[in-house]
């Protein structure tokens, strides 16, 4: 389904909302924009490596390509669960969790999400400062100076720029990645690979793991690129175009990533960008490689940096009430942030492949829970009928804190201890399972059935419909946008 864009071409380069509810006459875009969003932030380095990691730490080639697609099917069925949210609701992702949390309980969850911005953009940052340093033939601190800076400038303009730069990432990665496959498959006896087989479970879930936090950490922000498209737009074809961008890009980066460490006998790790490169050549070729890897980069960087601005102004919002969020504040909200990545990726640079596989596995035993809650309230409990404008009023509907989501959320953080393997923790029943951590799956189904038989018996009560702002001098009228005469009555 293509919906209209015309409404598109006379908005402002710079986005002027932020946390606010987009109104109908300012929604644009096509589903087709989800789709090469998605790939093009999947098609890049740091997804390579998520998938090497799984060779690197000890799997074989043919029993971790199957785990990282069993891991892409389940963890993007989560993110795309998530992204059908953005068109009904017309909400970024994480101030819908007042209405599990309360308006002042989401900042819970909200602040752990931020800390996983952080260092998503910070391990990027660092994988992209390489990548500029080889380019311009300067330090890769200079070359993570030099990123950051761009990263600022595309988060401070905002929605329609970002989709604009996904679709041009979309088009590089593609044309990068076959170039990579075809002197991959060149270089390296890839049947070979496939015939050296040593099954584990433990080497099987870590590659099963990886893909699945990969695209669950998605999950906090998907929305956040999907408010814009119009209300009407079917909930089932977003699903679709988000969840199928993320898994073929994420799939197919990862692949690259398996392969190139198996043949690469120890050099991959530690020299990741250089060792990518490498692959496709030297000089002019070597050069417009390194472009492509720095480009990729922008997008997944700027996606998590937009992330952090939209969790801190509903951190924010939810206590002080109503916000409204200037250029300049925007402007500083992104610099503290991106600047706060940046030192942490220049402090970082040189330990980066083993922290980076403990900080995105050990995150999952935060934000897994939080999704699992938001879903089944919202495709479960409530039905998509949100009261949208008791979001902002922490003596509405929805109160300041919503005990029954907030002892669930901590409940599905506890559970997960005793089966979580990471250098920062080790569960006491991780041994017992053969060194496997299926932390990730307790984290989704358990405090997801908990949940659904608490609310069904305590859940306050659901309005009888969706109920959106009344929007003044919209081309809807309210009661085809789905506020009617309760919106007027909130």
């Amino acid at each position: 389904m293509a919906v209209n864009t015309d409404r598109a071409s006379n908005k402002p380069l710079i986005e002027r909302r932020s946390i606010d509810y987009i109104p109908e006459a300012e929604r644009h875009g096509r589903l087709f924009s989800q789709f090469t969003l998605w790939m093009g932030a999947n098609l890049q380095i740091t997804a390579i490596v998520t998938g090497a990691l799984a060779v690197v730490l000890g799997g074989d080639v043919f029993w971790s390509l199957i785990g990282l697609l069993i891991g892409q099917l389940l963890g993007g069925g989560v993110m795309a669960l998530h992204a059908a949210q953005g068109p009904k609701l017309g909400l970024p992702q994480m101030i819908s969790s007042r209405v599990q949390f309360g308006v002042y309980g989401a900042a819970i969850p909200i602040v752990l999400v931020c800390l996983m911005y952080l260092g998503f953009t910070a391990t990027g940052t660092v994988l992209s400062g390489q990548a500029l340093g080889q380019l311009f033939n300067v330090s890769d601190s200079v070359g993570i100076l030099i990123f950051a800076s761009v990263i600022v400038l595309v988060t401070v303009l905002g929605y329609r720029v970002i989709h604009w730069i996904g679709r041009v990432a979309s088009v590089i990665g593609v044309i990068a990645f076959v170039f990579l496959f075809w002197r991959l498959m060149s270089q390296t006896d890839v049947g070979a690979l496939l015939q050296i087989r040593h099954f584990s479970w433990s080497s099987f879930l870590l590659a099963v793991s990886l893909a699945a936090s990969w695209q669950i950490a998605f999950g906090p922000y998907v929305a956040d690129y999907s408010r814009y498209l119009p209300s009407n737009t079917s909930a089932v074809k977003t699903f679709f175009a988000a969840g199928a961008g993320s898994v073929v890009g994420a799939q197919v980066a990862m692949i690259l990533g398996v392969f190139a460490a198996a043949s690469a006998n120890g050099q991959f790790a530690g020299h990741e960008v250089a060792y990518i490169v490498g692959l496709g050549g030297t000089g002019a070729t070597a050069a417009l490689l390194y472009f492509s890897i720095a480009f990729g980069k922008v997008t997944i960087s700027t996606l998590n940096s937009y992330g952090s601005f939209m969790c801190i102004a509903t951190i924010i919002s939810g206590f002080k009430g109503h916000l409204t969020v200037t250029r300049m504040q925007r402007l500083v909200f992104v610099l503290v942030i991106v600047g706060a990545a940046t030192l942490i990726a220049l402090l970082g640079q040189h330990s980066f492949l083993g922290a980076f596989k403990s900080f995105i596995l050990f995150l999952l035993a935060f934000f897994t829970p939080w999704s699992a809650i938001n879903l089944v309230d919202y495709y479960c409990i409530t039905r998509e009928r949100y009261d949208v404008p008791a979001l902002a009023n922490p003596n509405g509907r929805y109160g300041r804190w919503n005990l029954l989501g907030i002892s669930v959320y901590v409940f599905g953080v506890l559970v997960q201890l005793p089966f979580i393997s990471t250098k920062f923790y080790t569960g006491p029943l991780v041994a017992t399972l053969g060194d496997v951590d299926i932390s990730w799956i307790i984290g989704l189904v358990l405090p997801a059935a908990v949940y659904y038989v608490c609310a069904k018996k305590w859940h306050s009560a659901v309005p009888d419909q969706l109920i959106l702002p009344v929007e003044q001098n919209s081309v809807v009228p309210p009661e085809k946008s789905g506020a009617g005469r309760a919106a007027a009555q909130a």
